[in-house]
């Protein structure tokens, strides 16, 4: 007769889970001093539950827990349908947020699964559950590993043998005892080619982040970004996939088991241009569905006004103009004008005088020094005809 664990394990290939594993509910007491430290530092981004003490200790968040359950879905890395070709500049998201949002069908496959084990269990006491994913409070990758499903790598990322580094992690925390899987060490030896590529050098070399020098930290913030990352985002406007894209481990990886996670080519490579402008109820439609819209429009918005200045898409400078003329949003106003500068290379006293005009108007600090910093530039540029 299989073991209960066993009975689970067949039954989530059922369910469509790509990886199973299994870990006690001990402390993760052994990541205090570096969570201490990042937060010190001001490495973290906020977006972290907030009570340290429950990040690390499962009883303090569940009632008498035995076990951890940790899976893995993996997710494509290439699209099999491009999007039209038009001509038009078009932005990107990065593949975690390709298709359905992940959060939706991690709780849809763990709802499955406790309800099977409820089944297989049979028991005459009560058991109980709490899944959870990426907002938890227990580090989705330190419970992967510690489960065997995979090692955390230099880029914090956990790597599966499988799968590489491409897969949506979450757990469930129970009071039925498994026996535990063996944790999976670092298998990166010298390679530090994530470290290595990452622009604004967020990796520490170690498994650790400066998430504030991520770049998709930076895409997923409200306010301005920082003038030092707005180049390096590219024309990606949710996200980074270059830690992921360089690794060894990744090589040839791109897995289509799952139809919710395929990509819609006009969510996931949008038209950079239309999307300056588009309503909310358009915005809900096409990019609702996805992960990377939690933030809302305006970060994206404002993502799509940095890529369309990294590309070189002059063709949108009357969009950014009217941007500056019209938009109620401070964010959105001062990065227009940050992209004017860097597209306008034939400085009319037309342009001079629009900009200067908007600047008299430019209520917001933070939007003024856009505008002031655009000014010096396209006079400087105009001075030197």
């Amino acid at each position: 007769m299989p073991t209960l664990k066993e009975q689970v394990i067949t039954a989530s290939k059922a369910i469509g889970i790509d990886k199973i594993g299994f870990t006690s509910a001990a402390p993760f007491d052994y990541l205090e001093a570096s969570l201490k430290e990042q937060k010190s530092n001001d490495h973290s981004t906020g977006f972290e539950h907030k009570v340290l003490e429950e990040r690390l200790y499962p009883n303090l968040i569940f009632d008498q827990p035995q076990s951890i359950i940790a899976i893995a879905l993996a997710y494509p890395t290439k699209i099999t349908n491009k999007p039209a070709r038009t001509g038009a500049k078009r932005g990107s998201f990065a593949r975690a947020s390709w298709g359905i949002d992940y959060h939706d069908i991690l709780r849809d496959k763990m709802d499955q699964l406790i309800k099977t084990i409820e089944e297989l269990a049979n028991s005459d006491t009560k058991i109980t559950f709490k899944p959870m994913v990426d907002t938890g409070e227990l580090s989705d990758v330190a419970v992967a590993q510690r489960a065997g499903l995979g090692f955390i790598g230099l880029n914090g990322l956990l790597v599966t043998p499988e799968f590489g580094s491409y897969v949506y992690l979450g757990e469930i925390i129970t009071n039925i005892p498994f026996e535990p899987d063996t944790p999976m060490a670092n298998q990166c030896g010298s390679c530090t080619r994530c470290v290595d590529y990452c622009p604004p050098q967020a990796l520490m070399g170690d498994g650790r982040l400066n998430a504030k020098r991520c770049l998709s930290y930076q895409t997923q913030t409200k306010g301005f970004m920082p003038e030092e990352f707005r180049p390096k985002i590219r024309s990606v406007i949710y996200g980074c996939d270059i830690c992921q894209q360089v690794c060894p481990f990744n090589k040839g990886k791109d897995f289509h088991f799952h139809p919710d996670m395929e990509p819609d080519p006009e969510s996931v490579m949008p038209e950079l241009q239309p999307m300056l402008t588009i309503s909310n109820k358009q915005f809900k439609l096409q990019f609702g569905h996805l992960a990377g819209a939690w933030r809302g429009k305006k970060p994206l918005q404002r993502n799509a006004i940095i890529a369309l200045a990294n590309v070189k898409d002059r063709t949108a400078i009357p969009k950014l103009l009217e941007l500056i003329d019209t938009d109620v949003r401070p964010v959105i106003r001062g990065t227009a004008a940050w992209a004017i500068a860097q597209l306008v290379r034939d400085v009319t006293p037309e342009i001079l005088t629009f900009l200067e005009t908007a600047a008299k108007r430019e209520s917001e600090p933070e939007a003024q020094v856009e505008f002031d910093n655009a000014l010096q530039i396209l006079k400087k540029r105009y001075s030197e005809r």
